[in-house]
């Protein structure tokens, strides 16, 4: 007799190849089946993690968004999808490719654009309604304000123990939105490519006190997935979350230290090390 566990775990791994095929990591996936489905962050990370199952009316949405049979995803029946006949862009949010570029530009807005004024709004649906799209939008990128600067970075239940390590969930659940300028992040010094790339975790234990104290929030850098230097990294051992100082010895392996001195240093193989971001902030502006 099938067991609702494996019947939970069947349906997950569709679902993550669905969302992996439309380039939707576990980063995103949280938030982007919620509005999929039209239900909470946490309704959606249980689903994720294997938790709980979509009823029939929210396994049809997400089916439809991703473009498969509801029959594949909820039962594994029939053939295969193909996924190459949905267009999707680059951060995940799948469109049909007969929409029209003003169409897209509205979706946009209604989603993303609260924080943009009516003169913004105006001036992208110009460009957008513009018969050959080719007027430029001019907007300065460093004037403070919602319009240029300021930017909303998720923050996600994601523990990494400053101590003996978490185990990870492969979906996390989004907490909350926060709402920084970048420019005044590298004014303070935090040291970063393209804001996207910026997440919140929340640090957990006390072996990296008084640097990381318990549960402060940190801002990470999920692009740097190898050793960039010495630093304080978010990484996996042994199938735990870390959140430590790594410092490279040489000879593949690396010391593993914590800032508190009541916890010794502890040498690593980096072959057995899985870096997932590199620490740049406790949110307590705190810089490491």
């Amino acid at each position: 007799m099938v067991q609702i566990e494996e019947i939970r775990a069947a349906f997950v791994a569709r679902l993550k190849k669905a969302l992996s095929a439309h380039g939707i990591d576990q980063w995103g996936a949280g938030a982007r089946l919620a509005e999929m489905a039209k239900v909470t962050p946490k309704a959606s990370s249980k689903w994720l993690n294997g938790e709980t199952l979509p009823g029939p009316a929210k396994m049809s949405a997400i089916a439809n968004a991703l473009g498969v049979k509801i029959e594949w995803l909820q039962h594994g029946s029939g053939e295969e999808p193909s996924f190459s006949r949905l267009a999707h862009t680059s951060d995940g949010d799948i469109e049909p490719s007969s929409q029209s570029a003003a169409d897209i530009v509205r979706d946009m807005l209604a989603k993303q654009g609260k924080g943009l004024s009516e003169d913004a709004r105006r001036r992208l649906l110009a460009v957008a309604e513009s018969d050959d799209g080719g007027c430029a939008v001019e907007i300065d990128y460093y004037r403070p304000g919602a319009v240029g600067d300021e930017v909303w970075i998720a923050h996600y239940d994601v523990r990494a123990a400053m101590g003996g390590g978490q185990i990870p969930h492969d979906y996390p659940e989004m907490l909350q939105d926060v709402r920084v300028s970048p420019q005044h992040l590298r004014e303070m010094g935090v040291e970063f490519t393209e804001h996207y790339h910026l997440k919140m975790v929340t640090g957990w234990g006390q072996s990296m006190a008084p640097t990381i104290k318990h549960r402060d929030p940190l801002l990470v850098d999920i692009s740097i997935r190898e050793f960039a230097g010495d630093g304080i990294y978010m990484f996996s051992w042994e199938g735990h979350l870390y959140i430590k100082r790594l410092q490279w010895l040489g000879d593949e392996q690396i010391t593993m230290l914590s800032d508190n001195p009541r916890h010794p240093p502890q040498t690593i193989r980096s072959e057995d090390t899985y870096i997932q971001a590199r620490v740049l902030l406790v949110w307590n502006a705190h810089l490491v």
